[in-house]
């Protein structure tokens, strides 16, 4: 079979201007904040609405992808993407302007997830590592450009502009997707929505992350934060229970009986939390609590993401000789020193230093994305592809939010964290670096050979 090399382009395409518009956004919040009457952790809300919507969405998507059709759908995702983008670009206030992410979330939850399913759909199972390396490598450049763009547009122009980036961008993808996506056979027949399901997830979803809100205010009402972890509780075992019992369930999950992808969905998800916590965490720290400016404090966080393209193209050969396991131990107890050097940077340290564990922390990042993202799909069967690829983006996105609510949650708990070098921005490294050691903890009950199937021989 030959490689479908643009359709690949085109599902690395949406995922680049979806990374390059959640990216952005980090080292423009102080700005937002400070123009809409808000503060900053406050203006947090901006990044977890938009991971949050796609986390309740995308498990749509295989429903909606065979309904409608890969082509239509992905059309449809990329015009509600760009039209939202605008509506960011104009929003009057915060309230407004989350409206508009949730908006601009849901086409995002639609577009990448259905066009990494056409892109799975069309290769071979000894074409799978290159069809991941071809979805993720242009997505690896937008977060390398996106918080130096971001704190330029800052600096010399307006934040709204940030948003205003996605309309050509967006324009453009849909004229290569009407081109390039040829049209697909729907499944009219297939399984019916299971609304209860939809219903119990988002609220149960909702529940948690109007807890965790609550939590990073500056005076928590300590009876809506029980009220919220309860009704997550409760609405989660509900969403749960009904996935395992419908007939037609919201997510199949029946496709965690493959052992390598229920390892990714759970502890995968953990790792995702603690990593996604570091680029919302890091603008703060550098333009609030060293005091940089957003163009300086852009350019350093570039430092992050650059280390995931240098070492990219090492990723694979290093799973193919030492397996993905061996490969996770080793990333995941380095990431841990890595969260430990972030925690003793301070306002005094040499920027050269700081870009260094940055660089490193990057390339860390990078290999750990690879391995989970590769076993995830290693052994699960061509006909569980659709279940296995909305149960994987859902988990991810949903570990994404609550790891930038977790974050926003640190910094405000230990604002008095006196004795570090950063304060409350320490401490919240040293507790993403107890997250990860639950990862290390994880990958021990890995088998060796798990995830063979997909890197192939030595």
């Amino acid at each position: 079979m030959e490689f479908p090399y643009a359709l690949a382009l085109l599902g690395a395409g949406a995922l680049f201007m979806e990374i390059l518009d959640a990216t952005i956004v980090a080292t423009a919040l102080p700005a937002i904040a400070a123009d809409l009457g808000a503060r900053p952790l406050d203006a947090g809300i901006v990044v977890t609405a938009y991971l949050i919507t796609l986390a309740v969405v995308i498990p749509l998507s295989g429903w909606v992808a065979d309904r409608f059709g890969v082509r239509r759908v992905f059309l449809a995702a990329g015009a509600v993407f760009t039209i939202a983008s605008a509506g960011c670009a104009l929003a009057p206030d915060l309230s407004s302007l989350v409206a508009m992410r949730v908006l601009q979330a849901v086409g995002g939850a639609m577009m990448v997830p259905v066009g990494r399913l056409a892109v799975l759909r069309s290769v071979e199972r000894a074409q799978l590592v290159r069809a991941i390396a071809y979805l993720t490598w242009p997505a690896l450049i937008a977060p390398v450009v996106a918080p130096l763009i971001g704190g330029l547009i800052v600096m010399h122009a307006d934040w709204r502009l940030i948003f205003a980036i996605n309309i050509p961008i967006g324009a453009a993808g849909l004229v290569a997707a009407a081109v390039w996506c040829r049209p697909t056979e729907t499944d009219v027949g297939r399984r019916p929505l299971d609304l209860l399901g939809v219903a119990s997830t988002t609220l149960a979803v909702g529940a948690a992350m109007v807890a965790a809100h609550e939590v990073s205010s500056d005076s928590p009402r300590w009876t809506v934060v029980s009220a919220g972890v309860g009704g997550a509780a409760i609405l989660g075992t509900a969403a749960v229970r009904r996935m395992r019992t419908s007939p037609h369930p919201l997510l199949d999950l029946r496709v965690l009986h493959v052992s390598s992808f229920a390892f990714v969905v759970g502890f995968g998800t953990v790792y995702r939390m603690a990593i996604s916590a570091v680029p919302f965490l890091l603008p703060l720290m550098f333009q609030l609590q060293f005091g940089w400016t957003p163009v300086a404090a852009g350019a350093m966080v570039t430092a992050l993401f650059a280390g995931n393209v240098v070492v990219k193209p090492l990723t694979t050969p290093i799973m193919r000789r030492w397996g993905i396991r061996r490969v996770l131990l080793i990333d995941l107890l380095m990431s841990v020193v890595a969260f430990v050097g972030l925690a003793v940077l301070g306002e005094a340290t040499s920027a050269v230093l700081i870009a260094a564990v940055l660089v490193i922390s990057g390339a860390l990042r990078s290999v750990g994305f690879s391995a989970y993202n590769t076993l995830a799909f290693a052994d699960v069967d061509a006909d569980e592809l659709s279940d296995a690829n909305a149960v994987h983006a859902a988990v991810q996105e949903l570990g994404a939010a609550f790891g930038v609510a977790l974050g926003a949650v640190a910094v405000s708990a230990f604002a008095v964290a006196d004795g570090l070098p950063a304060g409350a921005y320490s401490a919240a490294f040293l507790l993403l670096a107890m997250v990860m050691v639950v990862c290390v903890l994880g990958v021990l009950r890995l088998p060796s050979g798990a995830g063979a199937r997909a890197v192939g021989p030595r």
